[in-house]
């Protein structure tokens, strides 16, 4: 059976955020907690790199929106 676009990108972000806050004693912040903690940092990272999160986060909605809708690839 194939992986829809949608699933796969869900695993994705899934692992990741797993790797970023997974210890071997288990979570170290509620998923919730730790999503925020992500956004924040890529924020942080925006500065940093003179990134516009903005517009990123712009773009990736229509992403979101076209994937979810059956228009991505």
């Amino acid at each position: 059976m194939q992986t829809s676009p949608r699933d796969a990108a869900s695993r994705r972000a899934a692992d990741a955020l797993q790797a970023y806050t997974l210890s071997a004693e288990g979570w170290r912040d509620s998923p919730s907690e730790t999503l925020q903690r992500v956004l924040a940092d890529l924020l942080h990272w925006c500065d940093d790199t003179q990134r516009d999160f903005d517009k990123a986060l712009t773009a990736a909605r229509t992403r979101h929106a076209e994937e979810r809708d059956g228009g991505g690839a």
